[in-house]
């Protein structure tokens, strides 16, 4: 995906769609564990879409939205991954739209829009 971004000379928006599609990819690692996962990547003349497949018919959700300080994080090796869930935010911060579509044939995709 890197390499596809650079050929389209969207440099500006690399680090973006990396975080976005990381998030995406393991929002849909974390819902369907050892299914098939797809991540397609288009272009237009005004930017980027990502999207991914899943399997599940669960849609997404957000965690509410809350003021955070590094004192409200358990950082004990124990509790170290029940600090994520914000991956959601961070797609809707970083792209221009982003949405759910279900899939005719099964699943759903979750796509988010980049403006280049």
């Amino acid at each position: 995906m890197d390499a596809r971004i650079r050929k389209w000379d969207y440099f500006h928006i690399l680090d973006n769609a990396l975080l976005i599609v990381s998030e995406l990819v393991t929002n849909a690692a974390r819902q369907t564990p050892r299914e098939e996962i797809r991540l397609q990547l288009s272009r237009d003349s005004y930017g980027i879409t990502i999207a991914v497949w899943d399997a599940a018919h669960e849609l997404p959700r957000a965690k509410p939205k809350t003021e955070l300080t590094l004192e409200d994080l358990d950082l004990s090796e124990e509790a170290f991954d029940d600090n994520g869930g914000w991956g959601l935010h961070i797609v809707q911060a970083l792209s221009t739209k982003c949405g759910v579509t279900g899939d005719p044939a099964g699943g759903k995709w979750i796509w988010a829009r980049i403006l280049s």
